[in-house]
């Protein structure tokens, strides 16, 4: 456990000095773009000459680390073409778990395109259609994770970067968006490929905001089914909006066994047969704006069936999910112009399934994000969030609950950057008594390309 806080004391204070260097420079920059600012009020400092002056700064602020390629990125998007690329790192000091202490380091990275034919052929016709498609790799040494360690049940992981390791494709496939039809933008939205579920439904940024697997990634049904960023498989979607605040979307998928296999590398296009089934979502949302500071909320109700009639002894799965998000505080816009998105945000989703085929009858999740608490750093976010498992006394007889807590502070350290000190505590990870708590202290980082 000494060397876990040694690790982790080192890397916060490094931390600390990055935090206040950005600081100064916040100063800075904030100074520069004032003088570009000062010329609508008779300044004598164009905002080009700023921009050729401080070219450096133009980057740094920028949401790409690698810029826009001399131009090319920006020609590109001219063209309808868009190309992302993220790194993603975790560091877990273990402090106390069922097999002791100890360190762990994971990472990812992923790249992702999208091509939207109507830029492509500067026709009308083909506006709304696009194709896209994602890949990632995912460090694959078994050392590398914490969850070993811990000794939790799957969907309690510390880690939400323990599954599909190695390379993977994620997506591809064609969408289409009306534009607008009956006052409302998006009006029908239809898309069809090689589709990630968990991609299609329960939007809900803020969890993703976090570390561990039940809240950043199972999201309330991946405790009883496949439903990961690593389940991959052929599928079909369509939204719905009627008014801008109201949507329904469907969703029909094939399932097949073992999907997330390190194997498959997300190439699983037959599945399985003869054992492939039918996974179907469907969820009817609101997403109201209230009041005059326009607090935006998401209030939604899905329901899933996962068939297995084609695999033995094994029965279809459903269940029932509810969504309540809503941002509590906003706080004052300086210019009067733009709403501002620092304030107090709050999360939930829970779900309920039949207890005798489900292992988790009962799930539940919450959390709040405050963005831009502390003063001259609006950017930064502070974060806590709780999620709890009820066991199936049916499928899982002896076992009764897991409680997983963490909280974090992510530091936007620029426009493509972060670095996320976080915080960790499990009650009862396997669901008894007879597996140890675990208490972790960890650095989350990441970069967008």
């Amino acid at each position: 456990m000494a060397n876990a806080w040694l690790v982790f004391l080192g890397v916060c204070g490094v931390l600390l000095l990055a935090f206040v260097g950005s600081l100064r420079a916040e100063s800075r920059q904030g100074h520069v773009w004032a003088e570009a600012g000062s010329v609508r009020r008779g300044g004598a400092l164009p905002v080009r000459e700023v921009e050729a002056e401080y070219p450096w700064l133009l980057w740094w602020q920028g949401k790409q680390a690698s810029g826009d390629w001399l131009g090319m990125r920006t020609a590109a998007a001219n063209h309808g073409f868009s190309v992302q690329a993220r790194w993603r790192g975790v560091y877990f000091g273990v402090l106390s778990s069922e097999s002791g202490s100890g360190n762990a380091f994971t990472q990812e990275g992923a790249v992702a395109a999208r091509w939207d034919f109507g830029k492509l052929l500067k026709n009308k016709m083909w506006d709304g259609w696009a194709t896209f498609g994602e890949a990632r790799w995912r460090e694959s040494a078994a050392e590398a994770l914490p969850n070993t360690m811990v000794e939790a049940s799957r969907p309690f992981n510390p880690s939400r970067y323990a599954g599909g390791v190695g390379w993977r494709l994620l997506n591809f496939g064609l969408t289409y968006e009306t534009p607008e039809m009956f006052g409302v933008k998006d009006f029908l939205t239809v898309t069809g490929g090689w589709l990630q579920p968990q991609r299609e439904f329960i939007e809900q940024s803020q969890a993703r905001l976090f570390v561990n697997n039940a809240v950043a990634s199972a999201e309330a049904i991946g405790a009883n089914i496949p439903f990961g960023s690593s389940f991959s498989t052929w599928g079909a979607t369509l939204q719905v909006k009627p008014r801008d605040w109201h949507y329904t979307k469907l969703g029909i998928f094939m399932n097949y066994p073992n999907p997330t296999d390190p194997g498959n590398n997300g190439l699983m296009f037959q599945g399985l047969p003869p054992e492939n089934g039918v996974f179907a979502l469907a969820e009817t949302g609101f997403t109201p704006d209230s009041g005059p500071a326009k607090l935006h909320g998401r209030y939604a109700i899905g329901a899933y069936y996962y068939g297995q009639e084609n695999v033995a002894d094994a029965s279809s799965l459903s269940g029932v999910y509810m969504q309540a998000d809503q941002m509590i505080f906003r706080e004052p816009s300086l210019n009067g112009e733009k709403l501002s998105e620092e304030g107090l945000y709050f999360f939930s989703l829970f779900t309920t399934a039949p207890e005798n085929t489900n292992r988790y009858p009962f799930y539940f999740q919450s959390g709040l994000v405050y963005e831009g608490l502390i003063p001259s750093r609006d950017d930064d976010q502070i974060l806590f969030a709780v999620a709890y498992g009820k066991y199936s006394t049916s499928t899982l007889p002896g076992r009764t609950t897991t409680t997983f807590v963490e909280a974090g502070y992510r530091i936007r350290v620029n426009g493509w950057s972060f670095v996320q000190p976080f915080a960790q505590y499990i009650v009862q990870p396997n669901g008894t008594p007879s597996v140890a708590n675990a208490a972790i202290l960890g650095l989350f980082l990441g970069i967008d390309f």
